[in-house]
């Protein structure tokens, strides 16, 4: 019988320059299994605990009490147990930590160890990562949503909302949408440069020049669209990714600095109705503010059949928090952040409940990075159908897509590229 032979842990960096954790998970094989925390910028506030040391060395963020934590107690906790049974060993963790969101262990620690107990069994078998989880059903490729401007928190410039992502949907398959997406990109390239503003680009990839409207973003990708052989509307559609708990200043408005606006709940939503009824806007994220649920029931009854409404800061991937959501007829989609819940097991609860529920599901990266592409795997798995995993630059986001690509090549003429599909209302 195979058995979890060793764990350890290493303190390594991510795509901001920021420690992370790393985990290996070897088996008594020979098979091993190594994953890398992601870490994020903009987090709700009930997503489970990121454990950093708030010591001297990086500025305080460093994370060697959750490499620590690793190798001296879940370490000893899981040597000689069964690595295929994942809840088994999700819930071995969660009991050890006590809490319900990691405070003790630190998400990194328990989220990292999970991912690569996952890995190590899929490698102990000889299957891929996808399969390991997905079964013989892990067959739908997912559409990306492509960030190709930054602005809010994963940006330094003028721009409030946080993403502005464009979406192939017309495409038949991943491979020719990326693609697309690429020719896009480097002619939004062009046109930003031909406007003297700087190319630089934010945490996910995107360019962050500094703009005088959170409208001018979606002209400029217009543009670039329009300048390619795509068309916008058809082969691709538009997303924004507000990030709005981030605007809500002490007054409860939200705060467009860029336009020199201060909103309610009501009038920002008119204000995205108004943008949805200028450009194709098929999918809002955390359009409000993460307790603010009576303006989110506004925004579901006026735009819930219209378009894919995203809660991120919302249920932070929480499956009570979810189950809420459906019972109240908040929003109609998810964001899936695996380290915001701590562990494999309990993300692929929350999946399972949203999907039950007519709830569509993103599998997403964070703004804090690395090579580890399990998310691109974990959204094959879980039959997403959709992902968000950066723009086509910067290798930590890149790699996702890279994978993705391999596992399009594996599946053949068995998988499923869904398209425009997901987002017809």
């Amino acid at each position: 019988m195979v058995l979890i032979d060793d764990i350890y842990a290493i303190e390594v960096m991510d795509s901001r320059g920021n420690p992370t954790v790393q985990a290996t998970v070897v088996l008594s094989d020979g098979a091993q299994g190594t994953a890398i925390c992601p870490s994020g910028a903009s987090t709700g506030k009930k997503e489970a605990i990121e454990l950093r040391d708030n010591e001297d060395r990086y500025n305080g963020k460093g994370v060697l009490q959750a490499v620590d934590n690793i190798n001296n107690i879940i370490a000893p906790l899981l040597d000689g147990h069964n690595p295929f049974n994942q809840s088994y060993i999700d819930e071995i963790i969660r009991q050890e930590d006590g809490s319900e969101n990691y405070k003790n262990l630190g998400a990194n620690a328990s989220l990292t160890v999970s991912m690569a107990v996952a890995r190590a069994g899929a490698n102990s078998l000889g299957i891929p990562l996808y399969r390991y989880l997905g079964g013989a059903n892990a067959l739908t490729l997912p559409v990306g949503m492509f960030n190709i401007i930054n602005g809010g928190e994963h940006a330094n410039n003028s721009v409030d909302f946080q993403e502005y992502m464009i979406i192939p949907t017309n495409f038949e398959n991943f491979k020719e949408a990326l693609r697309a997406v690429s020719e896009i990109y480097n002619e939004l390239k062009k046109i930003i440069d031909s406007m003297n503003l700087t190319t630089a680009v934010g945490d996910e990839g995107g360019f962050a020049p500094n703009l005088n409207s959170n409208e001018e973003p979606l002209q400029l990708i217009t543009k670039a669209v329009e300048n390619t052989k795509y068309t916008i509307g058809v082969d691709i559609k538009l997303a924004l990714d507000v990030a709005s708990s981030e605007l809500v200043n002490e007054d409860g408005k939200y705060h467009l600095k860029s336009e020199n606006k201060k909103l309610n709940s009501k009038e920002l939503v008119d204000y995205y109705k108004l943008l949805c009824d200028k450009y194709p806007i098929v999918s809002i994220e955390d359009g409000l503010s993460e307790y603010d649920w009576d303006g989110w029931a506004y925004m579901t009854k006026v735009l819930g059949d219209k378009i894919q409404l995203v809660g991120d800061d919302l249920f932070v991937t929480n499956k009570n928090i979810l189950q809420e959501g459906i019972n109240k007829n908040i929003a109609n989609s998810i964001l899936i952040k695996p380290n915001q819940i701590g562990d494999v097991s309990q993300t692929m609860a929350t999946v399972r409940l949203a999907q039950r529920n007519g709830y569509t599901c993103v599998m997403s990266h964070r703004s804090g990075e690395s090579e580890d592409t399990f998310i691109a795997d974990f959204a094959v798995a879980l039959n997403c159908g959709q992902i968000k995993t950066g723009s086509t630059s910067r290798s930590d986001r890149v790699a996702k897509y890279n994978r993705l690509l391999n596992i399009e090549r594996e599946l053949g003429g068995l998988g499923e590229y869904l398209k425009d599909s997901i987002f017809e209302k």
